[in-house]
């Protein structure tokens, strides 16, 4: 309980102050004509004022406040490292019974985890959170358990008690550390692109390393190639992608003994490969009414370069015009088919038929132009049916079906064949158009000896054939009524969105392949999405950034498409397996912001904690005593950290007495007056 005088006037402050000044004067006044009764006066006068200020006793009853002491626990990855765990919970344990031990002090406890994406310690964000909530009058002291390696500093409270921060790790600690300095996010196919990468070192490196180093380097999750490489200097690494879409590179460096951790001994770039030029050798053996269909689409896009040839004047026809009066250009045959039939990506025979412009040793090189990965697109027309046909050449041997030599000439509508459903060339073609497909009138009937058929004819047969061969891709349309849908006839169909796939499978394009495992990535949640033919319950493997391994099941979202969401838990490089297919992608980066740098250190701390007279401290020192330390005193030192008793107080209680009353006051300074006019008037 304590207790004051406080005053609280009747009258402004003001008018007591004139009225003081009046009752000097006249005090004043009186002692100067020398009445005897002035001293009379002059406590008449007083007595007056005392009952204008009305003074009264304030009397308080506290109820203490105890004092509050903010530790903020740091359990981001990167405190997950070594012995780092072991060290945080002796800390807290010592922290806990030291407070216990100091008199009315409170202790609480902030655990914080990694920010969400790749954000990484943000120690002060949750200092002034916690802080927040501490009134300003009770904070004692806050103190930080942490490796110092924070990454929101700019967001530090101001603080109006010591802080300290408590550091975990070892002296002799040491990581190494994989970086891309740049990567491109687009590449041109077959073209050399140059990244850069460092390697180095951080911490007490021990003396028996060297100054170098094996880097592994793995394309799409493919088998690894290692390189010798120096530490600590920026290394340029040229690569040619080989296949347009993403291109997944995974660098990674092996775990060296002593090593704090490997979570930063990878790092993984995407490059989305795209083709400079799409080269196309177009052969159309006589002009009809689905040439410029073909013609068409290719020239529509940019980015193919379009070679084609329309064989007018075959060598056998004799019509009596002198060859040097023909304005038609020579059928470069050599040219094309020997020396230069490798810059093509794609060569499509429309309604060709055999004339002897096409030697079978030309035959034979496209033949081998496929089988080492090149692709061929055969339209066929009549003359495929016929003794001419380009199956009685060198080509049989990579074409999926037989002629038959049997022509259907009838009406009939195109149809996706059940596999047809599942294959991504062929897939949800009917959604392309608004009604039912237009009719065809011509088929020339195979007899299928291997391939996928993924459309057919009348009575089931097969309409457009796929295969692959070797290294290279066949596709074998047996009709050329194609044109017929891009006239719009009996409402057309989805011709140019299925010779855009048709074309797009055979180039090898990864959105097109029928066996295929991808992911996509969105913050740390991935749809995983798996394409395959065949049917039955798809699993899809998942090892984590840590090495764990789990088994997601996927759902069939449509025919031939798996698909299922996965949330990380971190973030990191995470590896798809399923069957013989696999591949990698990173959720955030392959290292993340947490192990960037895993060294232990007070040095980012150090403008924050200095100004309020803290202390840092290395655990590895050992663990420091708390004291109390008045306001303003230095707050820590050899072997102790220091909080500040704030003293803070709850009024219970709070009652006043007049120490003046009013008319006792005005009683007194009557009985005065009285006495200082007896008084004088005796003389």
């Amino acid at each position: 309980m304590t207790g004051n005088v406080i005053l609280d006037p009747l009258i402004p402050w003001p008018l007591v102050w004139m009225l003081t000044a009046l009752a000097v004067a006249i005090t004043g006044l009186a002692l100067w004509r020398g009445l005897a009764g002035w001293w009379l006066r002059g406590l008449a006068a007083v007595a007056i004022l005392a009952a204008l200020v009305n003074p009264a006793l304030q009397t308080e009853e506290r109820n203490p406040l105890s004092d509050i002491v903010v530790l903020v626990v740091d359990d981001s990855a990167s405190q997950r490292l070594a012995d780092r765990p072991e060290q945080t919970a002796a800390a807290i344990a010592r922290i806990e019974a030291e407070i216990a031990a100091l008199e009315n002090t409170e202790l609480r406890i902030l655990r914080i985890g990694d920010g969400e994406g790749n954000e990484g310690t943000l120690l002060m964000t949750a200092l002034a959170a916690a802080l927040a909530e501490v009134p300003r009058a009770r904070l004692a002291g806050a103190i930080l358990l942490t490796d110092g390696q924070v990454h929101d500093l700019d967001r530090a409270p101001p603080m109006a008690a010591p802080l300290h921060a408590l550091l975990t790790g070892q002296r002799d600690d040491w990581d190494r550390r994989l970086v891309v300095r740049n990567a491109p996010a687009f590449a041109i196919l077959g073209e050399e692109v140059t990244l850069t990468l460092r390697i180095e070192d951080q911490g007490a490196v021990p003396a028996t390393l060297g100054q170098t180093t094996q880097v592994r380097v793995a394309i799409d999750g493919g088998p690894a190639q290692s390189y010798t490489v120096p530490l600590n200097q920026d290394i340029a690494v040229p690569l040619v992608l080989d296949h347009a879409g993403r291109n997944v590179i995974q660098f990674s460096v092996a775990l060296e003994e002593g090593e704090l951790t490997d979570r930063n001994n990878a790092a993984v770039v995407q490059i989305n490969g795209v083709r400079d030029r799409l080269r196309v050798l177009l052969v159309s053996g006589e002009p009809h009414a689905g040439e410029r269909t073909w013609r068409n689409l290719l020239k529509s896009d940019s980015s193919v370069d379009l070679v084609h040839f329309t064989i007018l004047r075959p060598p056998d026809k004799h019509d009596g015009v002198p060859v040097s009066e023909l304005s038609l250009i020579a059928f470069p045959t050599r040219e094309l088919f020997l020396d230069k039939i490798d810059e093509f990506d794609l060569i499509i025979f429309d309604r060709y038929r055999r004339r002897g412009i096409l030697p079978g040793l030309y035959l034979e090189n496209v033949r081998d132009y496929v089988e080492k990965g090149g692709a061929v697109l055969i339209a066929a027309g009549p003359e495929f049916a016929s003794a001419d046909s380009l199956y009685r050449s060198p080509l049989a041997q990579i074409l999926p079906a037989a002629p038959t030599a049997r022509v259907l000439e009838e009406g009939f509508r195109p149809e996706i064949t059940e596999l047809g459903q599942r294959h991504p060339v062929t897939e949800g073609l009917e959604a392309e158009a608004d009604g039912p497909w237009g009719r065809w009138f011509r088929l020339i009937e195979l007899e299928a000896g291997g391939g996928q058929a993924v459309m057919s004819g009348p009575g089931a047969r097969p309409l457009l054939l796929l295969d692959r061969v070797g290294e290279g891709r066949v596709a074998l349309m047996a009709s050329d009524h194609a044109w017929l849908w891009n006239r719009g006839f009996e409402g057309g169909g989805p011709q140019m969105e299925l010779l855009r796939r048709l074309a797009h499978w055979m180039m090898k394009e990864p959105d097109l392949e029928e066996e295929s495992l991808g992911a996509a990535a969105e913050g740390q949640t991935m749809t995983i999405t798996r394409r395959s033919l065949s049917e039955g319950a798809r699993g899809v493997e998942i090892t984590r950034p840590d090495g764990e391994t789990e088994t997601l099941d996927l759902q069939e979202t449509a025919p031939g498409r798996f698909q299922a969401t996965y949330q990380g838990p971190e973030i990191g490089l995470y590896r798809l397996t399923d069957e013989d297919l696999e591949t990698v992608i990173a959720l955030g980066p392959a290292a993340p912001r947490e192990f960037e740098q895993t060294i232990a250190t007070g040095t980012l701390l150090a403008p924050v904690v200095e100004p309020t007279r803290g202390g840092i401290v290395a655990m590895q020192a050992g663990l420091p005593d708390i004291r109390t330390v008045r306001e303003g005193r230095l707050a820590a030192g050899r072997g102790w950290i220091g909080i500040t008793p704030r003293g803070a107080y709850l009024t219970a209680d709070l009652r006043i007495t007049p120490l003046a009353p009013a008319w006792a006051m005005l009683l007194l300074a009557a009985a005065l007056s009285l006495g200082a006019w007896l008084r004088e008037g005796r003389r």
